[in-house]
């Protein structure tokens, strides 16, 4: 993908902003715990924060949480779901807050869309000595025969390079973290996965494939023609054509800290 492509896609989201809200998963705990567990104190900046699905189970595990999000309207859905966080608008790019000021930077879903050669000494900045920087990604399991199957339907604009573990850990590991010089900041990167699950029915798994922004950048005639597919799909299928059943996930995540 390049820049320009890049761009198109980390700013389509503000359009689903309330989508997003509705129908994108959290992150389960044990990854956030892994991902903090190094972290020398409680303060967490969320970067790139979108409707604050990660700066939620933060707030649950007792982080002191300050969020940051580019987008108006993602921010306007942070907000009003989570009043009582501190969200500022800002990037990864430049990012709002003094030096040494946070002991973990997480990004649930938005790391890949940094521009690490701008982010990585901007997060340097920001994190005090040993603090930790670390990605976490909601992966579809593809172990299970239904989502393999489901991520061929849908094709890659539904379900991506990183939404299916094994692809994860090809396209993740060490591609989306600071790069040479900046990378010097930090140490070696480890990578963990976690389980992970969300209720839906088929109606509203199309909804929230519909978020993606593969998706969101399609014209609305191939949008209409990528979910109706998706969605025959899950009719036809035993394990989700009638009622509530769980998405087998991962949160996956990447993690290295700063020297």
């Amino acid at each position: 993908m390049d820049q320009d492509e890049r761009l198109l896609h980390a700013s389509s989201f503000g359009s689903a902003a309330v989508a997003y809200n509705a129908h994108r998963p959290d992150y389960a705990q044990a990854a956030v715990r892994w991902a903090l567990e190094p972290a020398p104190g409680p303060r967490v900046l969320d970067l790139g924060a979108g409707t604050g699905k990660l700066t939620g189970t933060l707030v649950a595990l007792g982080a002191e949480v300050i969020a940051v999000e580019p987008d108006p309207a993602m921010l306007t859905e942070l907000r009003r779901s989570l009043p009582s966080v501190r969200a500022l608008s800002g990037g990864a790019e430049a990012i709002p807050l003094p030096d040494a000021s946070v002991d973990a930077v997480l990004a649930g879903n938005a790391m890949h869309w940094f521009d690490m050669a701008v982010a990585g000494p901007e997060i340097a900045r920001v994190l005090t000595p040993d603090g930790i920087l670390a990605g976490l990604w909601n992966v579809m399991d593809d172990q299970v025969e239904w989502v393999a199957e489901l991520a061929r339907v849908s094709g890659g604009a539904a379900i991506g390079p990183r939404d299916t573990p094994t692809s994860w850990r090809a396209e993740t590991a060490g591609m989306h973290l600071p790069k040479t010089g900046v990378a010097a900041r930090f140490g070696s990167p480890e990578q963990a996965e976690f389980p992970h699950g969300q209720r839906r029915t088929a109606d509203s798994l199309v909804a929230t494939l519909g978020t993606r922004a593969g998706v969101l950048v399609m014209s609305e005639r191939e949008q209409e023609a990528t979910l109706d597919r998706i969605g025959a799909f899950l009719a036809s299928r035993p394990e989700t054509a009638r009622g509530e059943f769980t998405v087998p996930m991962l949160t996956a995540v990447l993690r290295v800290r700063r020297l």
